[in-house]
């Protein structure tokens, strides 16, 4: 005997109705946005979002080594973009319009861990990515249990009695009865499960659970490694790994020193908005470039920087400190091997 009836299902997937439109709609905008509003698929565009997809790797959990690889491989870069824009605008109509909704509910459920575990710490006022893609893990659980009811494209064809709809697999990929015979554990172990991850995305990328608050998106931070001079030119790479995703870390300061604090090198905001872009090797995909005023450092950035000293007092046998000045008023110093 079945432990729910065709109604019971007919009835939740009734009373989800607005979520499958509310998360339907939040997906299928992303496609729309990029491919019919604005053409964020165009790596030479402004606003390209293999260069959002890089702001994300500083601090990704657990898919860190993917995005890196794809960030330094653009072609692969770029196809992973347009799959992922077209799956999630099937994914987000088929959802709105209630076709094979426990299929698209796995899709979005898989999507939003996607975005939860390479975005969730970024959010310079409400903790927006983790936000959305803990209740999007806890919308698509929900949707794969509850299916479609009225209004929906699944519904329709049940209705008309279709031979599939009948069959086990439409009950796991489309709507009406879940074939499975005690969901009481299913449904708590699932939630309970689904409530861990949010409580540890909380802690692990806010400190939201307990200790202290943090907010990576707030503040710039700038990495600074493999600083040394060999003849007569100063190298070193420069990671941006925090602060606000939408605009970079402007840099108008830079400063090499030698032991006793004297300056042997020197370049302010106007000199590095016209630091030569063929002293600037980046790694990925987010480009460390001049701007207007300053040195324009996006976050998720990397690049390997030389400078030449041959027109510096540099003292070969003294040691030195490479100090970087944001706008801000923020610095980051390092030593110099």
């Amino acid at each position: 005997m079945k432990q729910f009836s065709n109604q019971s299902y007919n009835t939740a997937g009734l009373f989800t109705l607005a979520i499958r439109l509310v998360v339907g709609w939040t997906y299928f905008s992303a496609f729309w946005r990029r491919v019919a509003l604005a053409n964020k698929l165009n790596p030479d565009e402004a606003g390209y979002i293999g260069e959002k997809f890089n702001h994300f790797l500083p601090n990704a959990l657990g898919i860190k080594p993917i995005i890196e690889y794809l960030v330094l491989n653009p072609d692969a870069l770029w196809w992973a973009m347009v799959i992922f824009t077209i799956i999630e605008g099937i994914v987000g109509l088929l959802i709105i319009l209630g076709l094979f909704t426990r299929l698209m509910s796995i899709g979005v459920f898989f999507l939003a861990m996607g975005i939860l575990l390479g975005s969730g710490w970024i959010g310079t006022t409400c903790l927006d990515e983790w936000q959305i893609g803990v209740l999007g893990i806890a919308t698509g659980f929900t949707l794969f249990l509850s299916g479609s009811g009225h209004y929906s494209l699944d519904k329709l064809l049940m209705d008309k009695n279709y031979v599939f709809t009948r069959t086990k697999w439409f009950g796991f990929l489309g709507s009406g009865i879940l074939p499975i015979k005690n969901l009481k554990p299913i449904v708590l172990f699932g939630a309970l499960a689904i409530f861990s991850l949010t409580l540890f995305t909380n802690q692990y990328f806010h400190g939201g659970v307990f200790g202290t608050l943090h907010n990576k998106s707030i503040k710039p931070k700038l990495e600074l490694s493999q600083a040394t001079i060999s003849n007569n030119t100063l190298e070193f790479q420069v990671y941006r790994v925090e602060g606000v995703d939408v605009y970079g870390s402007f840099l108008i300061g830079m400063e090499l020193m030698d032991s006793n604090g004297k300056t042997i090198m020197s370049l302010n905001g106007t000199d590095l908005s016209r630091f030569p872009t063929d002293q600037i090797s980046n790694h990925y995909v987010a480009k460390i470039k001049p701007g207007v005023h300053s040195l324009i450092i996006p976050l998720g950035a990397k690049a390997d920087i030389s400078i030449s000293l041959n027109d510096t007092d540099y003292n070969p046998n003294s040691s030195h400190i490479l100090k970087l000045t944001d706008i801000s008023g923020l610095t980051w110093e390092i030593n110099v091997n």
